[in-house]
């Protein structure tokens, strides 16, 4: 597994079976392989649960202090004192989105966007057990089958749990065959795989020694 160096952490709205219900996902996210690391679903928006799903995920994920800072939106839960606590508690740093600025946290707004373009994405859940069950599918698929144009085709899965390398020499192989097949087809360039970004950035600043990098 690749060492996680920035989190993103968001919630977004389910709709519920009628008209101004709504069922709370939270969604943790690594912004560099695209990981969903941890999610849940609840009936409201709270920090107890935000600080829960974090400390679940730090475990699980064997993060150790300092080597993880958390981006979140300013949402009441994500600023809620008790997460405050719970993230210096467990050694994490954090950083806001800026006020009224919403793509401030492009990862997470991506992701959530995904989520809401699929074709089976409903326009209302019928109840909590649908609204988990759909996310149970869609984070599978996501993490282990959605191959991330960000992360040069491949899964957030393989990028995380340190596969990508091998999976582009593999690439490499079967593009260097297909050029060596067929040299007509590739005249202007030998055929090579979309590689892996060496870094990601939250609002890229102009100076690299002012930046908020996450690097593989």
């Amino acid at each position: 597994m690749h060492r996680v160096q920035f989190g993103s952490v968001s919630i977004t709205k389910l709709k519920g079976p009628i008209k101004w219900t709504y069922f709370y996902l939270y969604v943790i996210l690594d912004i560099f392989s695209r990981y969903v690391v941890g999610w849940m679903i609840a009936m409201r928006e709270a920090g107890k649960l935000a600080e829960r799903l974090i400390a679940e995920t730090y475990e699980k994920q064997g993060i150790t202090p300092g080597q993880v800072t958390v981006h979140a939106d300013r949402g009441t839960a994500a600023k809620s004192l008790t997460v405050a606590q719970k993230l210096t508690n467990l050694g994490l740093d954090k950083t806001f989105t800026r006020p009224h600025t919403p793509t401030d946290n492009p990862y997470s707004e991506s992701h959530f966007k995904t989520m809401k373009y699929q074709p089976d994405f409903p326009a209302r859940f019928g109840c909590f057990e649908d609204a988990h069950s759909f996310c149970r599918g869609f984070f599978t698929w996501y993490n282990t089958v959605h191959r991330h144009s960000g992360i040069g085709y491949l899964t957030p899965e393989m990028v995380h749990y340190g596969h990508a390398a091998d999976v582009i020499d593999a690439r490499r192989v079967v593009l260097q065959g297909a050029s060596d097949a067929h040299p007509e087809r590739f005249v202007n360039k030998k055929p090579e795989p979309a590689p892996l970004p060496e870094a990601v950035w939250i609002n890229k600043p102009e100076r690299e020694a002012e930046s908020e990098v996450v690097l593989h």
